[in-house]
């Protein structure tokens, strides 16, 4: 099969090297004729563990190729694949679907007959109705169909979520439509992948209802941690507890500082607002969003009661810039709230991250930045965990001591234990858990900054 790939963001190129690694032909598009003399060159925009492999090993065995020309590439393809951008709209927070729209155009132009047209970007309800107007509009003659492909790739771990996907949603009306894409996705049948296929409208709202759903177990865990710093529970505990019942699960109920990147953030909002025109509000959706909001927010008043109120004139150490680790993604991140929260305060920052200090540099100003996590603490008065990179979680605790000014830990995603830490000289901040000081042979405990 031969297929093409509109747009060589995040998901058009993680999408678009899987395929290829499945024996597919693919012809990545992107109007950025720079950009795609990058890929050519081997230079990977993005950082995602395994893509450049991928990239480089299907490049060379001739089923993965770069182009700005978009005509020849989807020139008697099987199917077209629309993985263009829908960030939100300024003013009213819907998704921006002009790419996606313009995109429709291009590809109904440049048809040389029938192929199925497959949305992969996520989109709103009615889309796909949208898109397929489009193409009937500008080549009635065609008669092609129009499929919902929602992409649910976590940054990250996106090669093993193509590759070993927990089920593909093909949103599809045609016996025909269906079976080429039933043979797109055969090498997953191996691994007895559930493929559903649904209505176009299902797919598209199946998406948004997946990530509303994940941010919302997100931001509930973040207000049961708060509570349980002000009745002396434990949130991992709590956690635990409930994620082993099997109909709720233990996966993202990690108490943390608020949950970012390119998806939930702009997919929630898309959704409330999709629900206010439909006459049906997601009242918990929305209070997701704002709980989410809030706590971004907030956490640069608990770094600062944790630096005893005040951090004028203090020089504050934070680990993790990008809104997860494994990626170089700053979007939505709680860096970009906490840091200039600090800053504002009377603070000098001193950061790393892994991979994301690139783009870090673009989007926060008066920062310095380091070459690595002790270069970082270096005379700090306090050090932030704001982000949990492998490399973070066994810190030699030791040289972290000797490095800061005061032993102050703040650690916003919980990697360390209090009782370690307390036993290893820190006074130790965390989410939805007591706060520890320092001692010797036994434990005393404050009440949480």
């Amino acid at each position: 099969m031969r297929i093409a790939m509109i747009g060589t963001g995040y998901v058009g190129l993680v999408s678009g090297a899987c395929f290829s690694e499945f024996g597919v032909a693919v012809a990545c598009v992107d109007k950025d004729e720079g950009k795609i003399a990058r890929l050519r060159a081997g230079q990977i925009p993005i950082y995602e563990p395994g893509l450049d492999q991928i990239v480089d090993s299907n490049v060379r065995a001739g089923r993965l190729s770069f182009t700005a020309d978009l005509a020849a590439a989807v020139a008697g393809a099987d199917a077209v694949f629309i993985a263009v951008g829908t960030p939100s709209r300024r003013g009213d927070g819907h998704a921006d679907l002009s790419y996606v729209f313009a995109a429709a155009e291009d590809i109904a132009r440049a048809l040389t007959g029938y192929a199925v047209v497959v949305t992969k970007s996520t989109v709103p309800v009615g889309t796909g109705r949208r898109v397929a107007e489009i193409l009937r509009k500008t080549r009635p003659e065609l008669g092609c169909d129009v499929v919902s492909n929602p992409e649910f790739l976590r940054e990250g771990s996106a090669i093993q979520d193509f590759m070993r996907p927990d089920r593909v949603v093909i949103g599809a009306a045609s016996d025909r439509a269906k079976d080429i894409m039933r043979e797109l996705y055969r090498p997953l049948y191996l691994i007895e992948t559930p493929l559903i296929f649904t209505t176009v409208e299902t797919a598209e709202l199946t998406k948004y209802a997946a990530n509303a759903f994940l941010a919302t177990k997100i931001s509930f865990i973040n207000e049961i941690a708060d509570l349980c710093e002000a009745v002396g529970a434990d949130v991992q505990d709590v956690a635990k507890g409930i994620g082993l019942d099997g109909r709720i699960g233990r996966k993202f109920l990690h108490a943390g500082p608020g949950y970012g990147g390119s998806c939930f953030p702009k997919d929630c909002l898309a959704l409330t607002r999709t629900a206010q025109e439909a006459g049906m509000p997601v009242s918990i959706v929305e209070a997701t969003v704002k709980v989410n909001d809030a706590r971004k927010e907030r956490m640069a008043a608990r770094i600062i009661r944790a630096c005893g109120g005040s951090v004028e004139r203090k020089t504050v150490a934070v680990l993790g810039l990008t809104f997860k680790p494994n990626t170089d993604d700053m979007r939505e991140s709680p860096s970009l709230a906490v840091i200039p929260a600090l800053r504002k305060a009377g603070a000098t920052v001193r950061a790393f991250d892994p991979e994301g200090m690139v783009e870090a540099k673009k989007l926060l100003e008066g920062v310095a930045f380091c070459n690595g996590a002790y270069d970082a603490m270096d005379g700090a008065d306090a050090l932030v965990i704001l982000t949990e990179w492998n490399e973070f979680r066994a810190l030699d605790l030791k040289r972290v001591k000797a490095l800061l000014r005061t032993p102050t830990v703040i650690d916003l995603r919980n990697i360390y234990k209090p009782a370690d830490m307390a036993e290893a000289g820190f006074y130790y901040f965390s989410i939805g858990r007591r706060s520890v000081e320092p001692t010797r042979g036994e434990q005393r405990v404050r009440a949480q900054g």
